[in-house]
């Protein structure tokens, strides 16, 4: 019996957490301009992705971050700048919508691993759970919430440039 009042308490709590999470959003939405909305769709690159490593991202961000006009930044690689945008959007910003940052953490953020064609012939799913395990270790310190990986595609056509990023058949 005690057993069960437990389970029930717990199932209630969570329940309450969940409407309250719900509430935030929707009053947080109210309070959001249509331009600010637009903003949360809006995602930057830090720059190198395509041409130089610059380490800095689009310039003029620091102000869009404040005016609520960015939601997300792609290859940001640095701690020091994830934590002084972050810093600007939950401080300095109307709302405080914290941004999030993304990377493609392929075969390792500091440490480097073998590639994930060349990981699934060691045929050792837990060594390549050793290595994701790692992977997102490294990229969530330094402030990387979203990472596109493992690549879940059979890619069976061998034109396909990227077919080094999945495990293969």
């Amino acid at each position: 019996m005690k057993k069960l009042l437990l389970l029930v308490l717990v199932s209630v709590s969570l329940f309450a957490q969940k409407k309250s999470f719900e509430q935030r959003a929707d009053s947080v939405l109210a309070l959001m301009t249509l331009e600010e909305k637009v903003g949360q769709l809006v995602q930057y690159s830090g720059g190198w992705a395509t041409g130089a490593e610059t380490g800095k991202p689009t310039e003029g961000s620091d102000e869009l971050i404040r005016k609520g006009k960015v939601g997300s930044f792609l290859n940001v690689v640095s701690s020091k700048l994830t934590g002084k945008m972050q810093k600007i959007a939950v401080e300095e910003s109307r709302l405080k919508i914290p941004l999030i940052f993304g990377l493609d953490v392929i075969h390792g953020y500091f440490s480097t691993f073998p590639i994930p064609l060349a990981e699934a012939c060691t045929w050792n799913p837990s060594l390549i759970e050793k290595s994701a395990r790692m992977q997102a270790i490294e990229a969530s310190s330094a402030g990387i919430h979203w990472t596109f990986n493992p690549m879940v595609d059979i890619a069976r056509d061998p034109r396909w440039g990227r077919i080094m990023e999945g495990s293969g058949e």
